[in-house]
Formats: C-alpha cells, structure tokens, sequence
C-alpha cells in the first residue's frame, strides 16, 4: 500500500461536473489500494473573483481581513469535493489548512510554512479515510489565517507529502504533463517524460507555469516524486524525481521556457567608481523588488562612466522607478531609462554542461529570424535572453524548432484553458 499526495488546481475543479470527475479519479486511487491525500485549489476563477469584490470595497484591504477572505475559496472547493467523494461510497473528510496542522510566519499574503504537524490528517488516513485539505493557507503564531501567495496550493501538497512521507506527489492540471515549451505557444511542443530537480527548478523560475518554485524546492529537498499529469486524461504526465533514480542521460536541451512579466530599468552614465551598484541594488531591495538579470557595461562614449541595466516583476517597477529617480544626486547618473514590458526566453537542459555549441545555435536562430538580443544570463543549464516583447512569441518557436524539440505527431492538449 502506497501513500498518494494529489493536487488538484483550480480548472480541474471548475463546476460541479468538474468536481465529480475528480472524485471519481480519487475513488479509483483508494480502491486500487493506496491511501490518499488531496490538496484542492478553489474552483475555477474564485480567487480573482473575490479579489475583484475587494476591490470595489476598498483601494487598500488590510492584509490580515485580505487573507481571511481568499482562503474562503479553497474552503468551498474542499467542503464540495468531500461530499462527491462520500457519493461515491468512499469515506472523506474536508480540512482547512489550519485544521490539517500547517504553520506559517506571520507575513500575510505571502507566507512562508514554519512547521507542519498532520496527526489530524495521518488518523483518518489510517482509519481508511480519504483527507481533503484546502491549499493556499495555514495559520500563524496568532492563530491568523494565512496564505500562502501564488503557487500556494503546490506548496501546501509537496509539504504534506513530505512530512507524511509519502510515495508520491501528484499534480493534476490541464495538460497532459510538462512539455518542452508552453503548448499555447508552440502546438508541437513534445512532453517530457521525466526532469530531474535542478531542470525543474530552472523551468519554473524562468516563467514555466505548470509548478511553483517554492513547490519543486521543497520536493528537492525532502527527495518528494513529483508526478504531473492532467486531471482530464489518463496519460502518463512527466515524473520529477533525483537525477540518479532517472536512470537516463539528460538531454542537452529539456526544454523552453519564456517569461512576459517583466520589466527593464536601466541607469545610463553612472560614474564607475565602488559603492555605486550597491546603492542601486540596496535602494531596489528597500521597495521589495527582486532583481532578475543584470547587466553592467563601460559606457562607450563617456570616460569614467557605467551603464547598469536590470530586469524585475513588473508589478514592482513603478517603486523601483520610483526610488531610483529619487537618488539622482547621489547616484550622479545622466538618464534612467524604463521598458514597461520585456520578454525572456530561457533556454534549459542539462546536456548543457558537456556540449559545446548550444549558444551558437541559440543566437542563430534568433538571428535568422531578426530577432534582436537585449540581454542575456546564464548558469550552467541555462541561457536566458531578453527580447522585444512583441517578438517573443516568435523567438520560442524558432528557437523550439532549432533545437529539433518539435513532436512529430501534435501532443500537446491544453484541456481546461489556463495550464493549472
């Protein structure tokens, strides 16, 4: 007998349909002889919807009264599922995060787990029952609700599964796996049969949608299999595991990942001297904008000078804008220039590391399609390049192509719309 963690996203529980055809995959779990825990996100678009409803309350909800109201989504989706389970002749009991036993820090919004303590969860899974728990949430110090931020509802199922060690974590969405690029963008996209951590990793903090980084980072640690599937089909998915129990040579290219979140500052005409990176860096961190990629170079026309230019969220550019104008006389720099909107596109795998030439190829491609470089990073997996927004759609699919990762056949299927 197995212990199965199972995640289910928000369009695999859409309707009151949705939910039937998922108790119906848990039934079939537990009757095949494996005890089962599900994490559930709530149905749908709930969460926007209720974000929306606050919004025309207020312009500035507190975050604690904030928490309490978003978490009220998972709770009807737990609470729905439970009774389609009973239905189905299967015991089920519905939990909040804070009743399966997940603490949090106090930061509201974006809460980080501290401790998970499931004797509740592990009791009515030993006495036969199926444990449902609302993801996105646990409770804090003051005995607050909490939530965990985006992706939280991955979060909350890998560290169940880690603490409850169990055999497998199982993320259902709606697509058949991971694939080597977003399926919306590249139809021919082929899926992945399994990744290893460090891949997995780069894939989701490079723009890959299917698995929270927060989620694959607890996996990596506790040594959790992850398991991606789609909740519409009975196709295998893709298994995430250590690279040593993949027992396959990597590939030299996983796949593509591509990010349209993010903005470009850059500080022109900065006099290079020690200290000057560090105030711009201390400032950006100050307003809680993460730096993404970085880029510093001698100005060519000016003697003495240096032009620093970065990209971060777009949703925390404006503050770092902001600050960055407001240091003008300190800094000494001669413009400051903003691109609301820039594309990334990352390219991973780590067959990286042992073949010479995959840059070559990257800029190649991009160049015979006329696409323009305006910055790039790289690890050891990993070349991530900045181009016009407008044209990163294309780069993919050029890039995609010239790195043969085009599936003979059509495969990717996007079911439910939104790839969660």
């Amino acid at each position: 007998m197995s212990l199965v963690v199972q995640k289910y996203g928000g369009s695999s529980v859409s309707d009151a349909e949705a939910l039937k055809r998922v108790a119906r995959r848990i039934v079939d779990t537990k009757k095949a002889g494996n005890d089962v825990v599900v994490v559930v996100s709530a149905m749908g678009d709930t969460t926007d919807e209720l974000l929306d409803l606050a919004s025309q309350v207020t312009d500035n909800p507190p975050a604690r009264e904030m928490d309490i109201l978003l978490t009220a989504g998972e709770r009807v989706s737990m609470s729905l599922l439970a009774m389609a389970v009973n239905e189905l002749g299967v015991p089920a009991h519905a939990y909040t995060g804070q009743q399966a036993g997940l603490r949090t820090d106090n930061q509201y919004g974006k809460a980080s787990i501290v401790g998970i303590v499931p004797e509740r969860i592990a009791r009515d899974v030993k006495d036969g029952s199926v444990a449902i728990i609302a993801g996105f949430q646990g409770v804090n110090e003051l005995n607050d609700v909490t939530t965990l931020g985006r992706g939280g509802s991955d979060t909350t199922a890998v560290a169940l599964a880690a603490a409850m060690h169990a055999d497998v974590c199982e993320i259902y969405t709606d697509v058949d796996g991971l694939f080597s690029a977003d399926p919306r963008i590249v139809p021919s996209a082929h899926r992945i049969q399994s990744l290893d951590y460090e891949e997995t990793l780069e894939l989701a903090g490079q723009g890959a949608k299917i698995l929270h980084l927060r989620a694959v980072e607890f996996a990596r640690k506790y040594n959790v299999p992850l398991h991606v599937r789609s909740s519409f089909s009975e196709l295998e998915g893709t298994w995430i595991m250590n690279k040593d129990e993949r027992g396959l040579e990597a590939p030299i290219i996983t796949g593509i990942a591509h990010d349209r979140s993010q903005s470009k500052l850059s500080i022109l005409g900065v006099p290079d001297v020690p200290g000057k990176a560090a105030k711009v860096f201390g400032k950006v961190a100050e307003v809680g904008a993460n730096i993404d990629m970085i880029v510093q170079n001698v100005a060519a026309t000016e003697p003495n000078k240096t032009d620093i230019s970065f990209t971060l969220p777009a949703d925390s550019a404006e503050l770092a804008l902001e600050a960055i104008r407001g240091m003008k006389d300190d800094l000494q720099y001669r413009e400051v220039t903003y691109k609301e909107k820039v594309g990334k596109l990352s390219l991973i795998g780590a067959g990286m590391r042992s073949h010479p030439g995959v840059s070559a190829r990257l800029f190649g491609a991009l160049a015979n399609t006329g696409i323009n470089i305006d910055m790039i990073s790289t690890s050891e997996i990993r070349i991530s390049v900045v181009v016009g927004i407008d044209q990163l759609d294309e780069a993919v699919r050029a890039v995609h192509s010239a790195f043969d990762l085009d599936a003979e056949d059509t495969q990717a299927v996007v079911y439910g719309g939104t790839g969660r």
